[in-house]
């Protein structure tokens, strides 16, 4: 393949003379890719054996023209750089390999990659081993996309977080032809694992040498519970294998996650057999290698749905993808009906690895990771219906959930096989419940089935739980091998005496064994090819598992333990049902007498045991032969209840010889002895009673049981005898052990069994007649048609009774009916409506025997059919209950679609009543030609036009007919898009059929059409086809547009992009009109009414007459292009002609500032934004003007500023210059301009100076603060506390929320309390006015900041506190202490002053405020008692020398 492109046009040749040119070369091929404009197809080179790189890169400069100083580099399609080390080794015959400027740079456009996927020696090695799919009566689909999913779970082993596997079924009609498409967020492949992937049978274990795998030096997984490794995916076949069961075509989409490309490869069985016959090399093919979501080579209309799969690449860090397309048809039917069976199937497979190594355990809160991120979503979308999701985890019904979930315990062991082989195994047990096995069903494996010849009718007998299922299911590193299955192993199999359990328990369990892989499995996964023969081996050791630990104990033993003990813990066998009452039994010891609650029936083990029925005990001496009476259970029990014994009251049989009851366990029943068995021992042991008559018919006409007889038919005398079961003919009762000798009579009765009771219309008796049997005679004239019985009875003598001993005594029942006569006229049936030409009809005929009954035709008979303008004939008369005459075929004209009406006459030889006559109405029949005018086999239209047909539908006699759903189509071929007209005939069976006009693109000469009329939905009406001459319509089809520059016209095609200066007018632009044949349309005023333009409302029309378009006028602005469209629509056609206006920049005129990061600077520093200055035209459109070398011309000039810091870039990105480090000198904040100036050019921006940040605290309004302010203590201060935040250069720094505080000391207390304040938005704190306690002298007061967690320290108040003159703090009392008072005589005076805290007299106090109390003295204290006497001061006196002075004087 390599060397036959080698050597073609464009290859080169890199090597040295010696090469020899061609011996020993390589050929490799080049993409381009560094722009998007680069060629697409690839280049051969071919490279000399001796070749290094830098002879390859220069001949790779050589044949592309690259400079060879230019810097690019050549990789491989997995994005390896080719380098001088690794030029060898990478550098293969057939590589492809990529030109690009960087090795992460994104495919511009896609490459196809070369490829060889030959097949690998295993396909033959091992082609032999199976057939893929055995279906073993099941269908395989789900087990082909179970391989899929493998490999799904193995590519997504190593996800940290959620592992997606998605099956999408898209049926949808709407977006492509079926496929199938499985999707997960794996690891992904590189181009190099996808080439390995499509060789067929390339394991993981063959994936060596030049082969880069995706498991080269694999290392067998860690051994984890149940074996969920992951590690399914081995064989290299079942991938394969699976797509191309499912469908015709897999495309493979595969991105890994450290690569920017998506590589895709598409295998089809078309491809492959175009490849045989062409005998092209068959294994080889391309491998595409894009940019993630692009979709441009999804070109075919069947797979439009690959555009939305592959828009959702973009979200994806790694994926694989596996679209299947060709899928075949019944597993589309599959899929779509059995949806719910085959993901059943799947969450089976995959149970383990859904659910975790304990299954899906509804009961108990769900198990954390790993188990539960893998989600396998399974989605069916279909046209007009809502999707299908469904998640395996959500699926609550497969197998394995039901086995887990209805099990009430488990059994745990391990198999150790001879070398490696591990398993792991399990064993459920199934309980039964009440009434019910709980073991679950499959579909695959019925479990109950029903006994054909059992003719008891009490109870047909559920079989075995487990039924004809094998016990183990198989899985193989956690996932099932559906048809290997292991029967038992000779531990847990039912033995062959009794057991501990019952052996109904050994049904009831199920099992699940888990292998590593060192079993093997075949490639399909379908079936084990050695495992029950390695566990079956001798030497196979099997250890039970309890609590995680291996137990070395015999494990047939610790089986039939465990069993014991589930059989007695959880199965509940017998039903208590027909409760009778609660009662005491005192026959039983006095603790047991009650309370004992009483039944009528059990239900045990599926068995029904009901009072009265007989029964046998086991483990009894003697065995007990009798009736059930009732059934005891100890308990207050009311009504239907479960338990696992009691005890059951017996009445032994026959009753006749004994007269007991007996009371046994329930248990001690025989449940094996059929009650047949029972009956006969009865019945033995009472064989000399009466047992059954013998019935004989000495002269004849005897009566067989259920005969049909013709009425009047007589019956023949009748002897009959009595006998017992040895056979001896009897006349009494033996013995008088039974009640002494009595005679037996036989009583004859005939019955007529009617809808409105048994009449008895005979009835005789007959003795004995010593030598003669019992005898009657002869009996005639029973004619009444119906249901007959002739009963024989015995009876006793004296009281006629039918029954002895509480049996009934031997009888005898003939059971007959009578029958009708044979027919002598008929009459006619239902008849189904309607009849129709050609159209097979029945007529039942009902017959009467000469009494009027209903009777039936038994002989042959050719009925002759008659009508005047018909053919008739019919097929057959059946005979019987149903007469028929059928498949009556009518065949003539009818006048409308309503039909006609004709008389049938039906004449049946034999009869005496041989004819009659039917009126039926005969309508049109089934459709069976098309007529279709006119009638000229080439019709000639033109163009753009409809043509009518005239259709008529017949029917085989030329009847015009109609019938619902009578739609004729007309398909032209021929041309693509062509209408299909349709016309409904369904009411009157013609009409005129025809549709939209016939349109066939880009025409340019006469064109032959094809027309096929047909009714879709008769298949059996020929189509007729007419042949169309379709002429090139002379309406306007194309549009062009013209730009006259000079003499010189160009032509602007549709879409075209034109540049142009930026408002600036496009002027002298003409169009020119062309009909279907190429040929110029002159405009007329008529066409030009037609023209429109969408650029200015107002069209000059005498421009366009001549052909001109009005002038463009260009926006002014670069970034609005200007779309600027051209349209023509008349009836026939609408055409259009658009192209777009790009502004380019005019000459430079502006030169523009901007700030960029705000426009506000603090003082001392730099401007946090950047000022970015660019050139513009009059417009405001960027110019490319600037350089490097612009920053030297560029000044910068301003009030204030502070140039040491500037910086200026060149921004080459964006064609403008950057001014950083802004920073004014400190001064008064405010704002300042600044003048940008380059050239001639200049430009003005302004900033605001604001002050630094806070540094300082100031007071306001407040006293020099070198002096101590002098406050009276408890005093306000005169002036309020207010302070400023100011920066360090003394300007208010308005920053808001700072907390402000006042620090003090303890023995100065401020009045409200000293707490913290926060500065508002212009940077103040007001602290209000304070009122300071203090003792006397100088205090200090120091207001203090918290600012970005430091402190700034304010300015030190100092307070001089003064005592207050006014404030009392004490009283002075002056008397004459040395003075002696006499009862009845004065006290002295006593002078009384208040004294302030200035140690001064206070003389402004008002007198009432002060008072002298006076008591007498007692132990109880010197405070005042309630009674003390109070005195108010004296008025002062001329004499009062002391001024401030309050006198008392008692």
């Amino acid at each position: 393949m390599a060397a036959a492109d080698g050597g073609g046009p464009g290859g080169a040749s890199v090597g040295t003379e010696e090469d020899g040119g061609g011996v020993g070369h390589r050929t490799v091929y080049l993409f381009d890719r560094r722009e998007k404009e680069s060629e697409l197809g690839d280049r051969p080179l071919q490279v000399g054996e001796r070749s290094d790189y830098a002879g390859f890169r220069a001949c790779v400069c050589q044949t592309l023209g690259i400079s060879p100083e230019e810097k690019f580099v050549i990789t491989t399609t997995s994005r390896k750089e080719i380098t001088c080390d690794n030029f060898d080794e990478t550098v293969k015959d057939g590589v492809t390999l990529y030109l690009l400027q960087s090795v992460n740079q994104l495919l511009l456009t896609a490459t196809k990659e070369r490829i060889d996927f030959l097949p690998h020696y295993d396909t033959l090695v091992k082609s032999g081993m199976y057939e893929y799919y055995a279906s073993e009566g099941q269908n395989p689909l789900p087990f082909a996309l179970a391989e899929l999913i493998d490999n799904s779970l193995s590519a997504t082993s190593r996800n940290i977080g959620v592992r997606r596997i998605q099956i999408k079924l898209l049926f949808d009609e709407t977006q492509g032809k079926p496929a199938v498409a499985v999707i997960d967020n794996g690891r992904g492949m590189t181009s190099k694992q996808l080439n390995n992937w499509a060789v067929y049978r390339l394991s993981k274990f063959t994936r060596q040498g030049d082969f880069e795998s995706d498991h080269s030096g694999y290392v067998r997984p860690v051994p984890v519970p149940r074996s969920l490794n992951s590690d399914i995916s081995y064989f290299g076949v079942g991938g394969k294998q699976a797509v191309f069961f499912v469908g015709q075509s897999a495309r493979m989409i595969s991105k890994p996650a450290d690569s920017q490309d998506v590589h895709e490869l598409v295998l089809s069985k078309e491809d492959f057999e175009k490849k045989e016959k062409n005998k092209e090399a068959i294994y080889s093919g391309y491998i595409r290698n894009r940019k993630p979501s692009d979709s441009v080579h999804i070109t075919n209309d069947d797979e439009r749905f690959l555009h939305h799969l592959i828009i959702e690449e973009k979200e994806k860090d790694s994926f694989t993808a596996v679209v299947i397309t060709g899928v075949q048809p019944e597993h589309i039917q599959y899929l779509k009906n059995y949806f719910h069976l085959w993901t059943r199937q799947l969450a089976h497979i995959y149970h383990y690895y859904i659910h975790g190594p304990k299954g899906n355990e509804i009961r108990t809160s769900k198990e954390v990771e790993p188990f539960n991120n893998i989600d396998i979503e399974i989605s069916m979308f279909e046209k007009g219906k809502v999707p299908k999701i469904v998640n395996l985890r959500e699926i609550q019904d497969d197998m394995q959930t039901l086995y887990v979930n209805t099990a009430a315990d488990s059994f745990e062991f391990k198999a150790h096989v001879e070398g490696d082989g591990v398993v792991e195994g399990i064993i459920r047990y199934h309980p039964f419940l009440y009434d019910r096995e709980t073991y679950p069903d499959d579909p695959c494996f019925p479990s109950k089935l029903k006994d054909e010849d059992d003719e008891d009718d009490c109870f047909i007998l559920e079989k075995a739980a487990r039924g004809k299922r094998p016990i183990f299911e198989c899985f193989w590193n956690g996932r099932l091998i559906p048809y290997t299955s292991v029967e038992d192993f000779d531990w847990c199999t039912p033995p062959k005496k009794r057991g501990l359990a019952p052996i109904e328990c050994y049904n009831r369990i199920s099992g699940a064994l888990f292998t590593n892989d060192k079993f093997q499995v075949s490639t399909n996964k379908l079936t084990f090819m050695d495992l029950e023969l390695k566990l079956k081996d001798k030497n196979t050791l099997f250890t039970r598992i309890l609590n995680g630990q291996e137990q070395r104990m015999k494990i047939d033993r610790e089986f039939a333990l465990w069993l014991k003990d589930c059989h007695e813990k959880y199965d509940k066998q017998i039903k208590f049902t027909l409760f009778k009452g609660v009662i005491t039994r005192p026959d039983l010891p006095s603790k047991k007498q009650g309370p004992w609650a009483t039944y009528a029936a059990i239900e045990w083990d599926g068995k029904i045991y009901k009072a009265g029925q007989l029964v046998k005990t086991i483990k009894t001496l003697p065995l007990f032969y009798g009736s059930i009476v009732r059934f005891f259970l100890y308990g207050d029990h009311d009504g239907e209840v479960y338990a696992t014994g009691g005890e059951v009251q017996i009445a032994m049989e026959p009753q006749a010889l004994y007269d007991e009851v007996r009371t046994v366990p329930i248990a001690k029943l025989d449940r094996t002895v059929a009650e047949k068995a029972v009956k006969k021992y009865v019945e033995d042991e009472m064989a000399r009673l009466p047992d059954r008559l013998s019935v004989t018919w000495p002269e004849g006409d005897e009566l067989l049981p259920n005969e049909v007889r013709p009425a009047g038919t007589p019956i023949g005398a009748l002897r009959i005898e009595i006998l017992n079961k040895k056979g001896e003919a009897m006349q009494k009762l033996p013995g008088t052990s039974h009640g002494g000798s009595k005679k037996l009579l036989v009583e004859l009765k005939v019955i007529l069994h009617s809808s409105s009771g048994n009449k008895e219309i005979i009835s005789h008796i007959s003795q004995h007649g010593g030598k003669w049997p019992y005898w009657f005679k002869k009996m005639e004239n029973i004619q009444k048609l119906g249901n007959y019985t002739l009963k024989l009875q015995v009876v006793l003598n004296e009281s006629n009774a039918d029954t002895y001993a509480g049996r009934p005594l031997p009888s005898k029942a003939i059971k007959f009916s009578v029958k009708e006569g044979k027919p002598e006229k008929f009459s006619f049936g239902l008849l189904d409506l309607p009849f129709r030409v050609g159209v097979p009809f029945n007529i039942p005929l009902e017959f009467q025997d000469e009494f009027g009954h209903t009777s039936q035709l038994v002989t042959d008979i050719q009925p002759v059919l008659e009508a005047s303008g018909l053919s008739l004939h019919y097929e057959e008369i059946t005979k019987g209950p149903n007469c028929v005459i059928r498949g009556v075929t009518a065949k003539g004209p009818v006048n409308s679609c309503q039909g006609k009406n004709y008389n049938l006459k039906v004449t049946l030889p034999g009869l005496k009543e041989d004819s009659q006559i039917l009126k039926i109405r005969l309508l049109p029949g089934h459709p069976r030609r098309l007529k279709v005018k006119p009638d000229s086999e080439i019709l000639v239209i033109e163009n753009g036009t409809a043509f009518p047909f005239q259709v008529e539908v017949l029917d085989e006699s030329d009847n015009i007919t109609a019938q619902p759903k009578l739609i004729v189509h007309c398909k032209f071929s021929g041309a693509p898009n062509l209408p299909v007209y349709v016309v409904d005939c369904s009411s009157s069976g013609t009409s005129i059929l025809t549709g939209s006009a016939i349109q066939v693109q880009n025409i340019k000469k006469d064109q032959t059409l094809k027309a096929r009329i047909e009714i879709p939905s008769c298949k059996d009406v020929a189509p007729v086809e007419k042949t169309i001459k379709l002429l090139p319509s002379s309406h306007v089809a194309r549009l062009q547009i013209f730009s006259v520059e000079g003499q010189k016209a160009i032509q602007i095609k549709h879409q075209d992009e034109v540049n142009w200066i930026a408002g600036d007018i496009m002027h002298n632009l003409i169009f020119q009109m062309y009909d279907e044949g190429e040929r110029e349309i002159n405009i007329t005023s008529a066409l030009a009414e037609k023209i429109k333009v969408n650029w200015t409302p107002e069209i000059n029309k005498e421009h366009l007459l001549q052909g001109l378009l009005p002038d463009v006028q260009v926006p002014t602005s670069v970034k609005d292009m200007r779309y600027c469209q051209v349209s023509f629509q008349d009836d026939h056609v609408s055409l259009e002609s658009a192209f777009t206006v790009r502004p380019l920049p005019d000459e430079p005129k502006h030169l523009k500032c901007e700030m960029k990061g705000g426009k506000t600077v603090q003082m001392g520093q730099e401007l946090q934004g950047e000022v970015v200055i660019i050139i513009t035209d009059q417009y405001g459109n960027q110019i490319q003007a600037f350089s490097p070398s612009s920053l030297s011309s560029l000044s910068i000039a301003g009030v204030g500023l502070d140039s040491s810091n500037l910086k200026t870039t060149f921004q080459e990105n964006t064609q403008s210059i950057s001014v950083r480090g802004i920073k004014f000198i400190p001064g008064p904040p405010g704002n300042k301009d600044l003048c940008f100036t380059w050239r001639e050019f200049s430009d003005f921006i302004r900033v605001q100076l604001i002050s630094g940040p806070p540094a300082k605290l100031l007071l306001i309004d407040w006293p020099e603060l070198k002096e101590s302010i002098p406050v009276i203590n408890g005093r306000d201060l005169q002036n309020p506390i207010i302070v400023q935040l100011c920066d360090q250069w003394d300007n208010p720094a308005p920053v808001q929320h700072v907390k402000i505080s006042l620090t003090k000391a303890s023995n100065l207390k401020l009045m409200p309390s000293n707490q913290q304040h926060k500065t508002d938005e212009k940077g103040r704190a007001n602290l209000g006015v304070f009122s300071v306690f203090a003792p006397r002298g100088e205090h200090t007061l120091q207001v203090k900041a918290i600012y970005n967690k430091s402190i700034i320290e304010g300015p030190i108040i100092k307070l001089m506190i003064l005592p207050d003159p006014e404030k009392p703090v004490r009283l002075n009392v002056k008397y004459d202490k040395d003075a002696s008072f006499l009862a009845g005589g004065l006290f002295t005076d006593f002078m009384i002053s208040v004294i302030s805290e200035d140690d001064s007299i206070i003389k402004n106090i008002n007198p009432a405020r002060i008072s002298m109390k006076m008591w007498k003295l007692s132990t109880s204290g010197n405070r005042p008692p309630a009674n003390a006497e109070t005195f108010s001061c004296n008025k002062i006196k001329d004499n009062d020398k002391e001024d401030g002075c309050f006198y008392f004087r008692l």
